[in-house]
């Protein structure tokens, strides 16, 4: 499957996750749209593709494409809206919520850093406090980061952001067991789901979260950037995107389809990515590629582990398509020390991202169907040489 992207061949690639990597095919079809575009541009962005009063007799272009969206990730059409990225859909959840003061947002120590940023933005701005809960690193249970997010609400929690999918740590954390814990005791949830859709199955609606935002340029195999954002009904009605422009108060879909003039052909493409990930699983659709992916990110686990002399411990249904494995102790600990190893194995023609521990760095190894055994074993084989050397 290498050959169906652009990846450079001396290259392995081994960090879809971080920003990923966009098919041949899909660049192609996003191309088309935007020939589309210039054909008559006016028509085309005033007139067909968004409706900003509400009213439109047909299903303007980003609702057809949202529609297919939102079968993919469970929803339904009218709750979703496409952003830029997580980071985007955040900010419109947080900077919208009518916090009050003396309200607490609580994030977790494994959240991803430009949500955590703009968690402690919005905290600061409505007089509010940012709490912080400690979540276990790769090993713990399901039942233990239960626990740690039980004991980590305080008597002022207001909404806690929690990721699906971990960033730096791979795990996938049981989400809907969080949000009815969180909901138990007053606490709205707000989803970062950056790494789900493509990666896992996912089913929104039986989650129980308030919000949830994902990328669909990373797993998904949409062009950068292409997020979406979901939103339970009883919280539309003050939500409203950080542009404002000629949806104002027709609700979501009018405010959030178009924020002025801006390129639409990464969400327009989204339905194409998702028709391709199920034509290249064949008889079995993307579940085919879900289980591919999982398969060799589990073997990653434990071969690098046992390559390197390390502990790999995550439980398995905590994996998706991605893993975090501790690399051997005498290459260090520190963000300078996990650089270095990054730029070495980036000079022996490794991409992967390299994240400092408490005491040890881990490499998060992404799977892909462009990737297989053999580009695991040659990143074990050049970690295993520099921490000889």
């Amino acid at each position: 499957m290498r050959s169906e992207w652009l990846l450079e061949p001396d290259v392995t690639y081994l960090n879809h996750g971080t920003v990923g990597v966009t098919p041949r095919r899909v660049l192609a079809h996003q191309r088309a749209i935007t020939d589309e575009i210039e054909r008559q541009p006016a028509r085309f962005m005033l007139r067909e593709l968004a409706d900003t009063h509400g009213t439109a007799t047909t299903l303007p272009r980003l609702r057809v494409a949202a529609a297919a969206v939102a079968d993919f990730v469970g929803v339904a059409a009218e709750d979703l809206v496409f952003v830029g990225n997580i980071t985007t859909g955040a900010n419109a959840v947080l900077r919208s919520f009518p916090f009050n003061a003396g309200d607490e947002i609580a994030v977790t120590n494994l959240g991803y850093g430009g949500v955590t940023n703009t968690a402690a933005y919005v905290a600061r701005t409505i007089g509010g406090t940012l709490r912080t809960i400690e979540l276990p690193q790769p090993g713990a249970s399901a039942d233990q980061f239960i626990h740690a997010i039980a004991a980590g609400l305080g008597a002022h929690t207001r909404l806690l952001i929690v990721d699906h999918i971990t960033a730096a740590t791979a795990m996938v954390l049981p989400l809907a067991q969080i949000a009815a814990l969180c909901h138990n005791r007053g606490v709205l949830v707000f989803a970062d789901g950056a790494h789900v859709p493509g990666n896992i199955p996912v089913d929104i609606d039986s989650l129980g979260v308030d919000w949830y935002a994902a990328n669909l340029h990373k797993w998904a195999w949409a062009p950068r950037s292409c997020g979406l954002l979901w939103s339970a009904k009883q919280h539309q009605g003050y939500l409203h995107p950080t542009v404002i422009s000629w949806g104002l108060d027709n609700g979501i879909a009018a405010e959030f389809d178009l924020l002025g003039t801006r390129d639409p052909t990464a969400s327009l493409t989204a339905p194409f990515s998702i028709e391709l990930l199920n034509e290249f699983g064949g008889d079995d659709g993307v579940t085919a590629i879900y289980r591919y992916n999982h398969e060799l990110a589990w073997w990653a686990g434990q071969h690098l582990a046992e390559c390197w002399g390390t502990r790999f411990a995550t439980p398995e249904a905590m994996i998706g398509s991605m893993v975090n494995v501790r690399v051997p102790a005498r290459l260090g600990s520190t963000a300078d020390d996990a650089d270095r190893l990054r730029a070495e194995l980036g000079d022996a023609g490794i991409e992967v991202p390299v994240f400092a521990g408490t005491d040890q760095l881990t490499l998060r190894v992404c799977a892909q169907i462009y990737c297989d055994r053999a580009d695991i074993e040659h990143l074990g084989d050049a970690v295993a040489k520099l921490a000889a050397n």
